[in-house]
């Protein structure tokens, strides 16, 4: 291995210890829109949607994590590439393995819609639903929210994943 590569992975270890620590030491990244797997994260501007919401019924905001938003990039971008709007796609999906596999501490919920153009409609369609208000409600610290659009006719395909 040469000087240059032992670098690199140095500074790959250190990067991804750093991360560790911070996320260890309770601390979350910042979020930002930007895609992620083919989608793009939209916490940033949920979260004040459905910390609003949580306020109104007496309620401690949620924050934004990476684990939740990662599993809310792999739902959305899941359901684009499938052209469906559903949480189990394909034999054998599972959501307990999508969650540990994203690092979402458990208990977690997903809300899923599809067609809105924007987060505020988005938030505003899982508001109006019964089951997906309950899970706005719920008993969870951390909110992750992603859209991804279909390769074909570029609908929109909206998860959000709240956890623990």
């Amino acid at each position: 291995m040469t000087l240059s590569s032992q670098l690199v992975a140095r500074r790959g270890f250190l990067l991804v210890s750093g991360a560790a620590f911070a996320t260890l030491a309770g601390c979350t990244p910042k979020q930002t829109s930007v895609p992620i797997d083919g989608a793009t994260d939209d916490t940033r501007a949920a979260l004040p949607l459905v910390n609003a919401l949580r306020q109104k019924h007496g309620l401690s905001s949620l924050a934004a994590s990476g684990p939740t938003g990662r599993a809310a990039a792999e739902q959305a971008v899941r359901m684009a590439r499938a052209g469906e709007m559903k949480h189990l796609i394909g034999l054998g999906d599972d959501f307990g393995d999508r969650m540990k596999r994203n690092g979402v501490p458990l208990p977690a919920a997903e809300n899923i819609a599809s067609g809105q153009s924007n987060v505020t409609d988005a938030v505003q369609a899982w508001i109006d639903s019964p089951k997906h208000l309950t899970n706005m409600l719920g008993a969870y610290r951390f909110v992750g929210v992603a859209v991804a659009r279909a390769p074909v006719g570029m609908r929109t395909y909206w998860a959000m994943v709240l956890s623990a």
